[in-house]
């Protein structure tokens, strides 16, 4: 059950593809960690291989798509996924964006969870000094977490378990990441351009010609510069 102060138990996950588009690519490995917020504990943990035939992406993740069809349990691991998720209150990804458009393809299940991203949904103190859409790895080595791998799914999703060991105000973290969003634009001129960089703002995504982000009204308001709500993406793009 959820506290009055946000969810008990958080999945974290990560996932490894082919390539950046599901339509074309597929996910080649799922990593997860049941996460208890209160306690501050990992629950329990899995990854696990998808066969795949090739793999265009093996400079980056490192996942020869043979490796990939070596006999292993991924279907129990997949069903131990599928039991993780249900004991969640809230799905954590870093860059959730992209994770989450991998799930309700092919043999992964889709997730009807809330998502919050932790690059993007969450306000790390600023006495980190990190920046606005912070890198795992920096996030990491900001909290004193070793990074001793890269490119695994698992590997990022320990490193953000081990960064939310450390947080002592996490729950206010996850309370004001889960405040309802919506998308809003930059209104800088170009020699301000810099002040919407530092925010987190992204140039031309996804909105052509404009510098935007999701932010909840309070983060909207304490800005520095002025922004304007975004009612339909689709039709920014066509007046830009």
């Amino acid at each position: 059950m959820a506290t009055s102060r946000g969810p008990e138990r958080l999945l974290i996950l990560d996932t490894e593809t082919t390539g950046l588009d599901p339509a074309e690519h597929r996910c080649i490995e799922v990593g997860a960690v049941l996460f208890h917020v209160p306690q501050r504990a990992v629950l329990s943990q899995i990854s696990f291989l998808l066969p795949c035939q090739s793999n265009p992406a093996q400079a980056i993740n490192g996942i020869a798509a043979e490796v990939s069809r070596l006999p292993q349990p991924w279907q129990p691991a997949l069903a131990c996924f599928e039991a993780m998720v249900e004991a969640a209150e809230v799905v954590v990804a870093h860059n959730a964006g992209f994770d989450r458009q991998w799930f309700g393809h092919g043999p992964l299940p889709a997730i009807t969870k809330p998502w919050l991203c932790s690059m993007e949904d969450l306000r790390w103190p600023a006495e980190r000094q990190l920046r606005a859409t912070p890198s795992v790895r920096d996030l990491a080595l900001a909290y004193g977490v070793p990074v001793w791998a890269a490119h695994r799914a698992l590997t990022d999703c320990i490193y953000l378990a081990q960064v939310f060991e450390r947080c002592a105000d996490l729950e206010q973290l996850l309370e004001a990441g889960l405040a309802p969003r919506r998308l809003y634009r930059a209104r800088l001129s170009y020699e301000e351009r810099h002040k919407a960089r530092e925010a987190g703002f992204r140039w031309n995504e996804p909105i052509s010609g404009a510098w935007s982000r999701r932010l909840s009204e309070q983060e909207a308001s304490l800005l520095s510069f002025p922004v304007v709500p975004v009612e339909d993406p689709a039709l920014e793009r066509r007046s830009a």
